[in-house]
């Protein structure tokens, strides 16, 4: 099992804002940002950051899914 930001990437095309704008209305690095990309582990802070600066819920930004390796 890993965890998928996929439905992260997928919110910010609906809101129509890109990983800079992200990353500066929740506060966090771009080394966070390229972290998230590569579906790396980030501190629960960031991600509740994200959930607060995109006015969602943690399940609308990561999931868990198989690991197919």
């Amino acid at each position: 099992m890993k965890i998928s930001y996929k439905k992260l990437w997928k919110l910010l095309i609906d809101k129509d804002m890109m990983k800079k704008d992200l990353a500066e209305s929740a506060q966090i690095s771009t080394a966070s940002i390229a972290k998230l990309g590569r579906n790396e582990n980030v501190n629960t802070d960031i991600l509740l950051r994200i959930c607060q600066a995109l006015e969602c819920d943690i399940s609308d930004i990561m999931e868990v899914v198989e690991d197919t390796e």
